[in-house]
């Protein structure tokens, strides 16, 4: 793979140059002629590493979300209780921005989304955002299925609820607040993830449950 003189290859500064853009504009439609410009390749190499548009955009979301929620072994950590990792996952999440950087996020935000007229372009934006968030909650959902921690049921409805949760909870961080973020934060986390997990496994770890016999 072609290397660039700072080192990274070229899909990484394709990926890069995207990941800025969005970061200055959630609602860009990352047009293959401008990410090649400001990545300072040609078309011909972004096509080639991206053939069309949505495969460039799910894979600059996915980074995105890789960086600022790296499930990392957490949600895989038997040791620790279903609701606590779920917890802990959902918490990365939030972990960005707060105060003046949450305000600004939402300012950006706003204007991208709802100032601005909903386009096609803008529309296509939102919903490629939102649905690699909703997918990120699910693949920790569906683990925490697997291992019989969830009872069977939507996990796609599930994943909405605690997106839901999310973004409430991401625009408190914006507002006013005489109160201790950190604590009305896991008290409402915790609230929401014991919603969808059943009785018998809030508070306990899975392996302790999986030895009661009781899965």
């Amino acid at each position: 793979m072609k290397q660039h003189q700072d080192g990274l290859d070229t899909k990484a500064r394709i990926i890069i140059a995207a990941c800025e853009m969005i970061d200055e504009d959630p609602a860009s439609t990352l047009s293959v002629r401008t990410v090649a410009a400001r990545a300072g390749v040609s078309m011909g190499s972004l096509r080639h590493h991206f053939p069309t548009q949505r495969a460039l955009r799910d894979a600059v979301l996915e980074t995105i979300y890789d960086v600022v929620a790296p499930d990392g072994q957490i949600i895989h950590d038997k040791a620790v209780p279903a609701r606590d990792r779920l917890v802990q996952c959902l918490r990365q999440v939030l972990r960005v921005d707060i105060g003046e950087q949450a305000r600004q996020a939402w300012i950006k935000f706003f204007d991208a989304f709802i100032a601005a007229e909903p386009t096609d372009d803008i529309r296509t934006a939102y919903l490629a955002m939102t649905s690699e968030g909703e997918r990120r909650v699910e693949h920790w959902l569906t683990i925490l299925a697997k291992e019989g921690a969830l009872p069977e049921g939507d996990i796609a409805a599930y994943a909405k609820l605690l997106n839901t949760v999310l973004n409430g909870l991401s625009m408190e961080r914006a507002l006013p607040s005489d109160e201790s973020i950190l604590q009305r934060e896991t008290e409402i986390l915790y609230t929401a993830v014991d919603s969808i997990l059943p009785t018998g496994l809030r508070g306990k770890s899975v392996t302790n449950v999986q030895r009661s016999g009781t899965l």
